[in-house]
Parts: C-alpha cells; sequence; structure tokens
C-alpha cells in the first residue's frame, strides 16, 4: 500500500508476515522512519494478519490528517471480520517511533471477502473497500464516523467488471485523489481512471468505461497513490529493492469534468 502525504513523503507498508509497523519514505525511497503500533492478537505472533493497502484523509478531528491502514488480505476467504487501524499523522518523525492507533473491525455483509483494495472517500466520508478476485468485484463502504474498537458491517454500494482474465484483473490497489474527484484502480497490468462527476456516489462513478493509463508492469506491483494535487499518481512493487514509478494523470478535455 502507499499513501502519498506530500511531495517529499510517502508512507509505505509491508505485506504479510511483517509486524505491526509501517514506515515513512521520501520521494527517492529514503527511509525516514519506522512507526510502530500496538497489533491486535492474530493467528500469529505479528500481531497483524495481512496488511493490503493504506490510504488517507478526514477523521475525528477537524483539520488533522489521518493515516487508515487495512489489514484486509483474506486468500483463504476465512477471516469473520478485517481489521483497519486510524493514525492521526505525525508532524514530525524519528528513525524509529511508537505511535497512537485507533481499530475499527468491519464485516463484510456477505461472507468473507479477500481485498487489496483500501481508499478514503472524502465527499461521502467513508472507507471504500473493493474485493480483489472475483470476475464482478464487490464495493463496500464504512463510515469514517467509526469509534475505537467498533465492530461495523460494510454497506455493499455496487459492483465493478473490468475486463480480462485471472490475474491480469484481480484488483490490488486503488486511490482517490484527495478532492475526490478522481479515482484510480489497479490490476496486476493496468491502471484504470475514472473521473467523478460532482458528488455522485464511488459506486455510480465506477459504472462508467474507465480510461487505461500508462502503467510500465512492475515484478509485484500491489500499490498505487495520486500525489496531493491529483496531476500525478505513483506505482510501488513488493520486495526489496523496490522501484518507484511516476506518472502524470493525463489531461482530460474540459467537458468530462463537471
Amino acid at each position: 500500500g502507499l499513501f502519498i502525504s506530500s511531495s517529499n513523503l510517502f508512507f509505505v507498508h509491508n505485506d504479510s508476515g511483517d509486524t505491526s509497523r509501517f514506515f515513512a519514505i521520501d520521494a527517492k525511497g529514503k527511509l525516514l522512519s519506522t512507526l510502530y503500533f500496538k497489533g491486535e492478537p492474530a493467528k500469529n505472533s505479528f500481531g497483524v494478519t495481512d496488511f493490503e493497502d493504506m490510504a488517507g484523509g478526514p477523521g475525528p478531528v477537524k483539520d488533522k490528517s489521518y493515516i487508515y491502514l487495512g489489514d484486509i488480505g483474506d486468500n483463504a476467504n476465512n477471516r469473520p471480520y478485517v481489521t483497519v487501524y486510524r493514525f492521526q499523522q505525525p508532524n514530525k518523525f524519528s528513525s524509529k517511533m511508537q505511535i497512537e492507533r485507533e481499530v475499527v473491525y468491519l464485516k463484510y455483509p456477505n461472507g468473507p471477502q479477500d481485498a487489496e483494495t483500501l481508499m478514503v472517500d472524502p465527499i461521502s466520508k467513508e472507507l471504500i473497500i473493493i474485493s480483489k478476485r472475483q470476475d464482478t468485484v464487490g464495493i463496500y463502504s464504512a463510515s469514517l464516523n467509526f469509534k475505537n474498537k467498533d465492530t461495523i458491517t460494510l454497506k455493499k454500494l455496487g459492483s465493478l467488471f473490468l475486463p480480462g482474465r485471472g490475474l491480469f484483473k484481480y484488483i490490488v490497489s486503488g486511490d482517490i485523489s484527495r478532492d475526490g474527484r478522481q479515482i484510480i484502480l489497479k490490476t496486476y497490468t493496468n491502471v484504470y481512471y475514472w473521473l467523478r462527476n460532482g458528488k455522485e456516489s464511488i459506486s455510480q462513478t465506477l459504472k462508467r468505461m474507465p480510461i487505461k493509463l500508462t502503467y510500465k508492469p512492475e515484478p509485484q506491483g500491489e500499490a498505487v497513490g495520486f500525489t496531493p494535487d491529483g496531476k500525478a499518481y505513483y506505482s510501488i512493487s513488493e520486495g526489496k529493492n523496490a522501484v518507484i514509478y511516476r506518472y502524470d494523470v493525463p489531461k482530460l478535455p474540459s467537458s468530462s469534468v463537471k
């Protein structure tokens, strides 16, 4: 997962097999800080099960920025609930630091789902999760208004069909721009882009035909995120010495912007 807070501050995390922590890096990939937090009891000793994506957005305190980290992976489709952590974004960093967290437990209305895409919709003030593996995937939401340790049943907003088969259509990451007007979703092989009309729901936006954006396939590319101004997006893959790629969002005809 990837959340871009500013032009030179990125937050990233590891996949399953790591402990309860994430990282602040700069645009060149230099480590600025390792942020540790208290995880939840899991079936392993790490305190977390399977981190898959992260996002930034509003939260309980007005004018403060928050980071949302999704422990939402479920390859076996057997988790009774998944977990999302919320952190107030720090203003200062040290090389290693402990950070306070809130947690929300999320249940799907239609049984366990494997998902790797967590987004924050700043217009509807919701968490958005999109499932990964089905031919037609589900779009789910929960209010950002949760309190620490709440258990919430996600609402199914709609579904999404993308072309391709198998791995080529698995949705592995996504992001909504800071102003809520642009949406990108990433499969292993493509990045798809939608422009929102006004304050329509995300599921309404995703019903339209997407634009396929420039993307250089990576070995295990599972993270994508907009820059704060929404004019570019970055992707990064899993593994050691992963390369960070930057792409410009194409200028679209003004008639398509409402």
